[in-house]
C-alpha cells in the first residue's frame, strides 16, 4: 500500500511536489493558509483540501510534505510528527539550529521519518560523481568547490547563502562523510541588508578542503560541483544538456627531476540516468516510510547544514 502523503504549502515548489506525488499514485491531500489556493490545487489533482489544524487531527493523512517559508518549517514539523506523521521538509529546515534541533528531537522522539528536501542528493549526476569517488577513480579527494549563482530569487527572511547553498552543502558532506572543523564566511550586501554574495571556506578533518560561492545576483547561471583528486577531476554541471552532466577529467600532475609537469586529456562523459531528481526523492520519502529506514538525507545531514550556514553567516548593518 502506497503511503497517503500530503503536501503543506501550494506555492512554486509545493506544486511541484503536489504533481510529482500525484504520478506515483501517493497525493492524498492538499493545504495551505490560503484555502482558495488549496481547494484549487486539489480539484486539479483529484485530492481533498484541509486546512493545516484540518492536516494534523486526519487519521487518513501518513505523511506530509512541507514546502514552506522556513521560519514555519519547525514549528509545523514539530506538530506533524507529534500527531503521528512522517515528514519530509524542504530545505532550510529552520533558520536557527536551535529550532531544527527541536523539530528532529520531536521526530525522533516520536519513532517518525525525518527527511530533508536536498533533492539534487538525487540527481543521476549526483550519483555518478559519488560513484566515481567511492571507487578511487579521482584517486584521494584534495578539493571541492562549488558554485552557484544566477539572478533570483529574493527572499524577506532568507540572504544567498541560506537560500542557495544548501543542496552544495548536502552534496559536499555526501562526498567528506564528515562535517568540517573550521568554517569561514564572506559575504556582500548589495541590494539591503542580506548577503547577495556569499563565500564559503571550509577545511574537513583529513586536511580536505572546501569552498562554495553563491550568488542571487549574477548576469548568468552556473551549477557546477567540482571535485579534484589526485587521480582525476570531476565535475557535476547542472547547466549542460543531459550528456555532459558529468565529466571525467583525467588530468595528471607530477614532479619530474624537481620540475613541476602535466598533461591535459579532453573530458569524459559519463553517462547518467535520464530521471527527475524531484521523483527519485520522493520514491525515497515513500520507501523509508514503507520500511522506516534512515532517509538518505535524514536528521543528521540537515543538522550538519545548518551549522555550516550559521557558522558561515555574515550580518550587515
Amino acid at each position: 500500500m502506497k503511503p497517503r502523503i500530503a503536501v503543506l504549502g501550494c506555492g512554486y515548489w509545493g506544486g511541484n511536489h503536489i504533481r510529482t506525488l500525484k504520478s506515483l499514485g501517493a497525493l492524498h491531500a492538499v493545504s495551505d493558509v490560503d484555502s482558495a489556493r488549496a481547494e484549487r490545487f486539489a480539484g486539479e489533482h483529484g485530492c481533498i483540501a484541509l486546512t493545516p489544524d484540518e492536516l494534523f487531527a486526519r487519521d487518513d493523512v501518513d505523511a506530509i510534505v512541507m514546502a514552506l517559508p522556513p521560519q514555519f518549517h519547525a514549528d509545523f514539523a514539530v506538530r506533524a510528527v507529534e500527531a503521528g506523521k512522517d515528514v519530509l521538509v524542504e530545505k532550510p529546515i529552520a533558520l536557527t539550529v536551535p529550532d531544527a534541533e527541536r523539530a528532529v528531537k520531536a521526530a525522533r522522539d516520536n519513532g517518525r521519518v525525518f527527511m530533508t528536501g536536498h533533492v539534487l542528493r538525487f540527481h543521476p549526476a549526483f550519483e555518478g560523481l559519488k560513484a566515481l569517488v567511492d571507487k578511487g577513480e579521482l584517486g584521494d579527494v584534495g578539493y571541492i568547490h562549488s558554485h552557484r549563482l544566477g539572478l533570483g530569487k529574493f527572499h524577506a527572511e532568507n540572504d544567498a547563502l541560506w537560500d542557495l547553498a544548501p543542496h552544495d552543502l548536502s552534496m559536499i558532506l555526501a562526498i567528506t562523510g564528515t562535517a568540517p572543523i573550521e568554517v569561514r564566511g564572506e559575504g556582500a550586501a548589495v541590494l539591503n541588508h542580506l548577503s547577495d554574495f556569499a563565500h564559503l571556506h571550509m577545511r574537513f578533518p583529513n586536511g580536505l578542503r572546501g569552498h562554495l560561492f553563491a550568488s542571487r545576483l549574477n548576469p548568468y547561471r552556473e551549477r557546477r560541483l567540482t571535485v579534484v583528486g589526485t587521480k582525476g577531476m570531476a565535475v557535476f554541471d547542472d547547466v549542460e544538456p543531459q550528456e555532459r552532466k558529468l565529466a571525467l577529467y583525467r588530468h595528471a600532475v607530477w614532479q619530474d627531476e624537481g620540475q613541476w609537469t602535466s598533461t591535459m586529456n579532453e573530458p569524459t562523459y559519463i553517462p547518467i540516468e535520464n530521471a527527475m531528481p524531484l521523483t527519485r526523492e520522493l520514491e525515497h520519502f515513500i520507501h523509508c516510510i514503507q520500511t522506516r529506514q534512515e532517509p538518505r538525507t535524514g536528521a543528521e545531514e540537515a543538522l550538519g547544514v545548518l551549522r555550516i550556514l550559521t557558522a558561515g553567516t555574515v550580518t550587515h548593518d
